[in-house]
C-alpha cells in the first residue's frame, strides 16, 4: 500500500489547512495511507505544503531516498510595499527564504497552484531543473453545491431579491492585509446607491478597523469573524455575489468554494483569478493602477461588473457551478496529484 506523508500538519480554516483536509480525504478514499510523520520509515513520498522549519527532517528523508514534492503557493510581497508590522514582515521574509531553499535544494518535484504562481517563482528565483506541474486547488462538489434555490433569501413579487448579499471570505483581513476589505466596503457603498445591498465579511478583522468602518460606512455591513469551516458552504449559498479581495491571489480556495456553490465571483484581474473565473462564472476587471505598488484600484469598473452580474444572476450562477463541475472537482485534483507524484522520472 502506498503511504504519503503530508507535511506540515496545518490546521488553519482556509488556505493550506483547507487543502490538507480535502487532499487527505481524497487519498484515503483511494486506499492510500496518510501520515504527517517525516521520520516514518514506511513513507513512499512526502508532499510538503509550501515550507517548514524542519529542514533537518526533510534532509533526513531525502537521505533515505524518499522523493519530496513541494506544493508551492505565492511569494510574500505586501510587506515590502506597506508597513505590516515588524513581526509579520520578519515572518514573511523568512517564509520566502524557507520556500526558496526547499525549492532549490530539497525538492524532487514541484506542484505550482496556478500558472501565475509558476511564472512568479521562476521570475523571482529562477528556473529549476526538476519536474514541475500546475494543478489548481479543488473542492468536494457534494459538500460545496448550490441550494435548490440559489441565494435563499426573501424575494419581492417581481422575483428580485429583497436584498442582494455581497460576500467576502478570507482567513485574515487584519493588519497590512486589509486592502481588499477597503475595496469591498467602497464597492458595497457604490452598489447601495442602485440596489438594496448587504456586505457580509467572514474572516479575522482588527477590532479597531471594524469599529472605524462601522462608524463611517454608507452601506449595510455585517462582520461574522472567523467561522467553522463546515459553515462556509451554507454561507456561500446565502449570497448572490462573491468578491475576491486578495491581491495577486495564487489560487484562492474561497473562490473555488464559491463557484462550486453556484456563487458568481467578482474581482480584479490580478494573480490567478482569471485562470479560475471564466466569463461565464463571473467577471475580472482591470485593476486600473499598479497592483504591485498597491495603488488605488478602479472601483467604478468593479461596480459596473457587479451590476452586470446581479442583473443576470441566474446565468452566472449556472455558469459558476458548471465551471466547478468541469474543472474544479476534488476527484480531478487528487488524480492529477497522484499521476504527478507517482510518475517515476527517468
Amino acid at each position: 500500500m502506498t503511504k504519503i506523508c503530508i507535511y506540515p500538519r496545518v490546521e488553519t480554516m482556509g488556505g493550506v489547512g483547507s487543502f490538507r483536509l480535502k487532499f487527505t480525504e481524497g487519498l484515503k478514499s483511494r486506499g492510500i495511507e496518510v501520515t504527517s510523520d517525516l521520520d516514518d520509515s514506511r513513507v513512499d513520498f512526502i508532499l510538503v505544503l509550501a515550507g517548514t522549519k524542519n529542514l533537518l527532517g526533510l534532509w533526513r528523508a531525502r537521505k533515505r531516498g524518499v522523493p519530496i514534492i513541494q506544493r508551492l503557493d505565492g511569494i510574500n510581497w505586501v510587506q515590502r510595499i506597506r508597513w505590516t508590522g515588524f513581526r509579520y514582515h520578519l515572518r514573511a521574509e523568512y517564509g520566502n527564504a524557507n520556500l526558496a531553499f526547499i525549492r532549490r535544494f530539497l525538492a524532487d518535484k514541484i506542484v505550482y497552484q496556478s500558472e501565475f504562481t509558476h511564472q512568479w517563482w521562476e521570475k523571482k528565483y529562477g528556473k529549476t531543473r526538476i519536474p514541475y506541474t500546475v494543478i489548481h486547488n479543488a473542492v468536494d462538489l457534494e459538500i460545496y453545491s448550490p441550494s435548490p434555490q440559489n441565494a435563499s433569501v426573501a424575494v419581492l413579487s417581481s422575483g428580485n431579491p429583497e436584498k442582494y448579499r455581497l460576500l467576502l471570505v478570507e482567513g485574515s483581513l487584519a493588519g497590512g492585509l486589509d486592502s481588499g476589505l477597503r475595496w469591498a466596503v467602497k464597492l458595497a457603498e457604490n452598489l447601495s446607491k442602485k440596489l438594496p445591498i448587504e456586505l457580509l465579511v467572514v474572516g479575522r478583522v482588527d477590532e479597531k478597523r471594524k469599529a472605524k468602518i462601522l462608524a463611517n460606512v454608507k452601506a449595510e455591513i455585517n462582520f461574522l469573524g472567523v467561522v467553522p469551516r463546515e459553515e462556509i458552504p451554507e454561507i456561500d449559498r446565502s449570497a448572490h455575489l462573491y468578491f475576491s479581495a486578495e491581491v495577486n491571489p495564487p489560487c484562492p480556495n474561497a473562490v473555488i468554494e464559491a463557484l462550486a456553490c453556484g456563487l458568481p465571483v467578482l474581482g480584479f484581474d490580478t494573480g490567478s483569478l482569471a485562470e479560475l473565473v471564466p466569463p461565464s462564472a463571473g467577471k475580472t476587471v482591470s485593476y486600473g493602477g499598479d497592483v504591485w505598488k498597491l495603488e488605488e484600484p478602479d472601483i467604478s469598473a468593479l461596480t459596473e461588473a457587479a451590476l452586470e452580474i446581479l442583473n443576470n444572476l441566474e446565468k452566472y450562477q449556472k455558469g459558476a457551478r458548471q465551471h466547478a463541475e468541469e474543472r474544479l472537482g476534488l476527484e480531478q485534483m487528487v488524480e492529477k496529484y497522484l499521476k504527478f507524484i507517482l510518475k517515476r522520472t527517468l
